[in-house]
């Protein structure tokens, strides 16, 4: 994708950084069917909404933002496929727009881009006796889409960071819902060494108990294991896959992009080496030196495209 106007590319600010430090050692490493009627939606652009979505899974409406097909008034009886683009930790659903150029990339191809919310930590999940962002953005979303947007049922997922760990989580979750999924810097294996700190830490960030996720990473090791994508790479089988992740540190400038990157390179290798072992096919791309930041997910988007586009059948 092209570069938008320079701004400081990570996943998290550096204010979110110097803040999580002050919280919680690991967090300056780690911040990185709908029944009802949807409210009316915001028109930000001749094909980009925001859409505020009542949700029984969450207990109170939630926003997605939404850009439709160049052709999507003058065709009232077709149905298009869906991308959902999922964002990242300490972000927001507009991060997509805000981040990129999808809105000029997808003009002229049919199909839908949905980015639903996930709260304030970006983990799409069960929450544990609190939010279920999973249903939220796997069934309501989707229905809603259906009724109001003639979405079809062909569906892919891609996100960043948190939102790559969502990616995975869905497809393997809900074995055939999605047709392919991407992950750009996902946490992709929550029970690996290290990694459930992270978690934490991130849950730290926004001032929630480390609990209110899973519950505690070795007292409830079932239910981490459960929202675990490793865990549960059989219901990949499939799905079209691609995972990319930076092995980070090194560079000049602010180095903590590179040192969030390489924190998780070793939950997604486990991963990718689960996949082969299982025979679960994918494509990877696990490059030196990357930060954990939009300047690296942005061409990896760009890569993973044709895999995107092939499944949800609209050119490349």
């Amino acid at each position: 994708m092209p570069d938008l106007p320079q701004k400081p590319a990570t996943g998290v600010s550096r204010r979110t950084v110097a803040r999580a430090t002050a919280a919680a050692g690991l967090a300056a490493l780690f911040g990185a069917a709908a029944t009802a009627p949807a409210r009316a939606a915001t028109r930000l652009g001749p094909r980009t909404r925001d859409v505020s979505v009542p949700s029984a899974a969450l207990g109170r409406s939630a926003p997605v933002r939404l850009i439709l097909p160049s052709d999507f008034a003058t065709r009232p009886d077709k149905k298009y496929p869906v991308l959902y683009l999922l964002h990242g930790a300490h972000d927001d659903y507009t991060s997509w727009t805000r981040e990129t150029d999808i809105e000029a990339f997808t003009a002229g191809r049919d199909l839908i881009v949905a980015m639903p919310d996930a709260g304030p930590t970006g983990i799409p999940s069960v929450w544990r006796g609190g939010p279920d962002y999973e249903t939220f953005q796997v069934k309501e979303v989707p229905a809603l889409l259906a009724r109001d947007y003639r979405a079809s049922g062909v569906r892919a997922v891609a996100g960043v960071s948190t939102g790559g760990y969502g990616a995975m989580a869905h497809a393997a979750r809900h074995p055939g819902a999605f047709t392919a999924a991407a992950s750009y810097s996902g946490i992709l294996d929550t029970t690996a060494p290290g990694v459930p700190a992270i978690m934490d830490a991130i849950v730290a960030r926004e001032n929630l108990p480390a609990a209110s996720l899973w519950g505690n990473p070795i007292f409830n090791l079932l239910t981490w294991r459960d929202f675990n994508p490793r865990a549960r790479a059989t219901g990949l089988r499939g799905t079209a896959l691609y995972v990319s992740q930076g092995s980070g540190v090194g560079g000049g400038g602010d180095p903590l992009p590179g040192i969030l990157e390489s924190a998780l390179w070793p939950s997604a290798q486990g991963f990718a080496r689960t996949l082969t072992l299982m025979g679960i096919q994918a494509t990877t791309h696990f490059y030196g030196g990357g930060g954990h930041d939009w300047a690296h997910w942005k061409p990896e988007f760009t890569a993973s495209w044709p895999i995107l586009a092939r499944a949800l059948g609209v050119p490349e």
